[in-house]
């Protein structure tokens, strides 16, 4: 009886037992990484030496002598804790209004079947196609011409008010935050929305009570996203608030250049601090985030 032949092992394709794909993965990865950490440490190793020795030896030298001076003037000259807290201000109740926005948008999408829910949810997709630059002379206009009572702006409009960069905020993120939930929604079995309406369970328990704590994954990996392009705003931020103390943090490191003289090793500190607060959101929201970019990746 002839004996069949053994199949030939996948081994002889593998490299020390690793796939060359795999190989090939690892190391793009690697290069990307390194690509993306380059100017980073390059902004810390400028912000570690005084002007004097960069304006002596270069910017592209190794020696001299380093300190963190750069971080404690950046801090003291750009009133760095007053523009913090204006960003908080600005910051928090964006990011809270927008999830809570758009995962109710989301929850009525996702889990009812009526005739314009697609045409919902392509307009507030389309929302995310429009530039912000093209709207900037009608929105000035209306802003100038909404008034607001003294105690909620300065000025008694919304434009140059902590509320008018709010609610742009709010407006522009909430499209891309409803087209994500809204997908992620789609993923919950309705049979659980089903068996609370046998209990008699009404619309807004079945959102809050029900479906919202299952979106923990995909509101944390929002919550990180949105938190990091809100505080990073700059745009905005600019064409909508006239008053330099109500800016944010961001419109602070302007305070960090001169009219004739900058100096680069002071601006490198003060943008490594005002970078902080995303590392420490990230880094608090990091299980939650990556369990967020993975959903559905598992799905056949």
């Amino acid at each position: 009886m002839r004996l069949a032949q053994p199949r030939q092992s996948t081994r002889t394709t593998r490299l020390g037992g690793v796939r060359p794909a795999r190989l090939t993965l690892h190391a793009f990865l690697i290069l990307t990484s390194v690509v993306w950490l380059i100017p980073v440490a390059w902004a810390l190793y400028t912000a570690l030496r005084p002007f004097a020795d960069t304006s002596k030896h270069g910017y592209v030298s190794v020696g001299g002598s380093y300190g963190v001076q750069n971080f404690s003037d950046a801090w003291s000259q750009a009133d760095m804790l007053h523009f913090f807290v204006n960003t908080i201000v600005i910051t928090v109740p964006a990011l809270a209004v927008t999830l809570f926005f758009a995962s109710m948008a989301a929850f009525v999408i996702a889990r009812f079947r009526w005739r314009f829910n697609v045409a919902l949810l392509v307009l507030f997709t389309a929302g995310n196609l429009l530039p912000q630059q093209a709207i900037i002379t009608p929105l000035f206009r209306i802003y100038t011409n909404i008034t607001l009572p003294d105690w909620m702006s300065d000025s008694g409009e919304l434009y140059d008010s902590t509320l008018g960069l709010i609610l742009i905020h709010v407006a522009f993120q909430t499209g891309f935050c409803v087209f994500v939930m809204s997908n992620y929604m789609k993923t919950i079995p309705r049979e659980i929305s089903e068996a609370a309406v046998v209990d008699g369970a009404s619309v807004f328990r079945q959102y809050w009570q029900l479906t919202l704590p299952l979106c923990r994954p995909v509101l944390a990996a929002l919550a990180t996203l949105e938190f990091t392009w809100i505080y990073n705003d700059f745009y905005w931020a600019t064409a909508l608030i006239s008053t330099g103390d109500k800016r944010p943090i961001t419109a602070a490191l302007a305070n960090l250049q001169g009219e004739f003289f900058t100096n680069n090793n002071l601006v490198a500190a003060g943008s490594l601090l005002v970078a902080v607060p995303t590392l420490i959101v990230f880094f608090a929201l990091q299980r939650h985030f990556i369990a967020g970019l993975t959903l559905g990746s598992s799905k056949g």
